[in-house]
């Protein structure tokens, strides 16, 4: 059904100011130091036009891993991309961080000791700061918990931690943020020690914390750094079985009844899970991508945990410290102009609900990546959040108008401080959406090239590729008189007013 929007500045109401790194991302440990991470689909796979033989049982998940080099974080292109996306957080983790030994002095001769499943060098390490004070970004962490720490019936140590706190803040790139273990509700997945129970955990989190505290009171502690604990798909989604077979637990479970109080909320949010692991259940199909219930899903989770917020981190903000279209990878179509609509309706609806981070994940590797694994070429997702982060400002309006299909109506303030505002209208249905604009305007209009899973995107019909020397395209915007606007079907449109 078509939709009518009427643009009226005269209506907007404050609804808070935002951080300014809303927009961040993750660089996993597996990138860092080396190790298996999602293979890649085919061509014809992120073309829709080849499917994807699923894996009936998601414990043989790793048949479809592969082996990476480390990334090359020294790249120009990576770090031009990258600081180009503004002030932001980069946060190294994932549940390879969970498993990781830190062999700064290099004794191990390169042989991960037993209990560990990688190594991290102090070169890998350096060349990890070197990125983040090259790029102007702040930094947050997890550290290691698995079986190479400690058992599960032994308190939680911090020599290696330590290291790892120690280095950076003497290398002059101190850790800014720290969560205690990436995802310590999936206890089947996170390589935690064996037989750990959501009890030890609550034990390891209040030593941590109080460890944190006493010997870096300048670094923020952030958590639980849960997954899934909560209903997070929708109905639409198929399967659903994933919270009993991981035997996760809860995050009252994690940390008890009286934990330290937090600096930051964090869970992690992903709209399904990926044809990869959509044993677990959990998977949308391609045709769902553009509907309400799938769009709604970010939100729902937001708005599921506030109340914990609320309770663990009161007056906090905050972070989603993994955001993406799918996990285990992302979708076939992760890397294409699709998932553009979810990613600036995240953006959208969290402003509206909170205030906070949304990590991206990740910045350059599988197929939800910003940037293409290996040659940095930004996708889609690259250039939408590009334009946000140049256009939207950080003060949040409620625009009266009612989410609905064609009709995902945001606004903000300019980001370059002159009066005036900014409104993002996400048309995400097969009709025209007609727009009344109270006044002249500039227009920035997002569309796939030609399909929805087109790997190129276009900005008022402008092709978005990087030029040579990999100059940047114009983000620029075209004059729009006021009056009656016509937005195409599957389309995202920034007025600024």
């Amino acid at each position: 059904m078509a939709q009518f929007v009427k643009i009226d500045p005269a209506k907007l109401e404050v609804l808070r100011t935002v951080n300014p790194c809303l927009v961040s991302y993750n660089v996993e440990m597996t990138e860092v130091t080396g190790g298996t991470f999602w293979k890649a689909y085919t061509d014809a796979q992120v073309d829709g036009t080849e499917p994807f033989d699923a894996i009936l049982d998601w414990r043989n998940m790793g048949n479809l891993q592969q082996w990476y080099d480390p990334i090359d974080l020294y790249n120009p292109r990576l770090r031009k991309l990258a600081k180009e996306l503004g002030t932001a957080w980069v946060r190294v983790s994932g549940t390879w961080a969970n498993k990781t030994y830190y062999d700064f002095d290099g004794h191990t001769g390169g042989k991960v000791p037993d209990g560990f499943q990688n190594l991290l060098t102090k070169d890998q390490w350096i060349g990890l700061l070197d990125f983040v004070k090259a790029v102007g970004a702040k930094l947050l962490v997890s550290v290691a918990n698995c079986p190479g720490i400690h058992s599960a019936d032994e308190p939680w140590p911090s020599e290696q931690a330590e290291l790892l706190f120690r280095t950076s803040k003497e290398y002059g790139v101190p850790i800014n943020a720290a969560e205690f273990t990436n995802e310590p509700n999936m206890m089947v997945m996170s390589g935690l020690p064996q037989g750990y129970t959501a009890a030890d955990h609550e034990r390891d989190h209040e030593i941590f914390a109080r460890w944190l505290r006493k010997n870096y009171p300048d670094c923020l502690l952030v958590g639980p750094c849960t997954c899934g604990d909560i209903a997070m798909f929708g109905d639409m989604s198929t399967g659903g079985g994933i919270a009993s077979a991981l035997k996760m637990v809860t995050t009252e479970e994690l940390l008890g009844e009286k934990p330290s109080k937090l600096d930051v909320f964090s869970y992690h949010y992903y709209n399904g899970v990926s044809e990869r692991g959509q044993a677990m259940g959990g998977h949308w199909p391609f045709e769902a991508a553009m509907s309400e219930k799938y769009l709604s899903v970010a939100a729902n989770c937001t708005r599921q945990y506030l109340a914990r917020r609320d309770r663990y981190c009161p007056g906090g903000q905050m972070w989603v410290t993994e955001s993406g279209d799918a996990g285990c990878g992302g979708n076939t179509w992760a890397s294409t102009y699709t998932d553009v609509t979810r990613t600036l309706n995240e953006l959208g609806e969290f402003c509206t609900v909170t205030d906070g981070i949304v990590f991206h994940n990740t910045l350059a590797s599988s197929d939800y990546g910003f940037l293409k694994h290996g040659t940095f070429e930004p996708r889609p997702n690259y250039f939408a959040v590009l334009l946000w982060n140049r256009l939207m400002g950080q003060t949040v309006y409620a625009t009266g108008e009612e989410i609905r299909e064609g009709a995902h109506v945001y606004a903000h303030s300019r980001r370059d401080g002159q009066e005036g505002f900014v409104y993002l209208i996400i048309n995400n249905s097969k009709d025209v959406t007609t727009v009344e604009l109270p006044r002249d305007a500039v227009r920035y209009t997002l569309s796939g090239k030609g399909k929805l899973r087109s790997r190129t995107m276009l900005l008022n019909g402008n092709e978005l590729v990087l030029g040579e020397n990999d100059e940047l395209p114009a983000l620029e915007g075209v004059a729009q008189a006021a009056g009656s606007v016509e937005l195409a079907p599957e389309t995202c449109t920034f007025f600024v007013v």
